[in-house]
């Protein structure tokens, strides 16, 4: 007489799932982590709804994403005010650049450095002429917004007396770091910025209730590494400007210009289009 078998079922493949009640089934499908395919097919379907939004709703989002930036200058600026030079503050401070992404990412406000990610799936899955006129318009009226609010909040802070001198004196010294490199390694570190900006934006979809954890942690690592990022940087630079400490050449050619190349360089090549291959023959083909 044969014994009978008390093993614990196996979880190996596909046919193995057969053995499984459906709630075994409905357990195993909670517990498994969202395929790479999934989660491109997750972002190109939120970046075709981006496509398809009214410009006056993409601009005030834009705009208000700009002026939310500014808490990121202001609030790292309090800590470099507030905490004695150090290894602490060299620490410490760099979470204060994590707040104005927390409002705008988990605010749902758009954002030109996540723009390089999220509506350039559907052109990659497309490839025609129609989307990638809808992307070169999404990325107009963002940037355009995004620096609006951003030149808005940097005026209001340098020209209204809402901290004391000293404050002021730390935010003028961290704006500062925006235009002491020359292009090359201004460019350098806004691909890494670009970079990690789009891979926040991949890394999203899976993070269900961690999403304020993986925008701390992410945008930690561009203040800390002094990475360049276009929008909160163009609060810094231009409240330099305003302050007097810098002029619109500086903020133009020294920070602008290397670093908007290089955020398109570091979210579209490094994150967009590689990202992309990985699935591509399971999007393209259905498998």
């Amino acid at each position: 007489m044969t014994e009978p078998d008390n093993s614990e079922p196996s979880f190996g493949g596909a046919a193995q799932l057969d053995n499984l009640s459906e709630k075994q089934k409905r357990q195993v499908e909670t517990q498994t982590r969202p395929s790479a395919a999934l989660i491109h097919e997750t972002i190109r379907a939120e970046g075709v709804i981006e496509l398809e939004r009214t410009a006056w709703a993409l601009a005030a989002s834009g705009f208000a994403a700009g002026l939310s930036m500014g808490f990121s200058f202001i609030t790292q600026g309090l800590l470099e005010h507030i905490l004695p030079a150090g290894p602490v503050r060299a620490a410490v401070a760099p979470l204060g650049y994590t707040v104005g992404f927390l409002i705008v990412v988990l605010g749902r406000q758009q954002l030109f450095t996540e723009n390089t990610l999220t509506p350039v799936l559907p052109l990659l899955h497309n490839r025609d002429g129609k989307t990638l006129g809808k992307v070169l318009r999404l990325w107009a009226i963002v940037l355009t917004a995004n620096l609006a609010g951003a030149l808005a909040i940097a005026a209001i802070l340098a020209h209204v007396p809402l901290f004391e001198p000293g404050v002021l004196d730390s935010l003028a010294s961290l704006a500062e770091k925006t235009i002491k490199d020359g292009f090359g390694i201004t460019f350098a570190r806004a691909v890494f910025a670009g970079w990690l900006i789009a891979l926040m934006v991949w890394l999203l979809p899976a993070a269900e209730g961690a999403r304020p954890t993986i925008i701390t942690v992410i945008t930690y690592v561009v203040a800390l590494g002094q990475f360049s990022h276009i929008i909160a940087g163009s609060v810094d630079c231009a409240f330099l400007v305003f302050f007097g400490a810098a002029g619109w050449d500086d903020f133009v050619l020294r920070f602008f210009l290397p670093t908007f190349l290089g955020n398109i360089c570091g979210g579209v090549a490094l994150v967009a289009a590689l990202n992309y291959g990985q699935v591509a023959p399971e999007v393209e083909h259905g498998e």
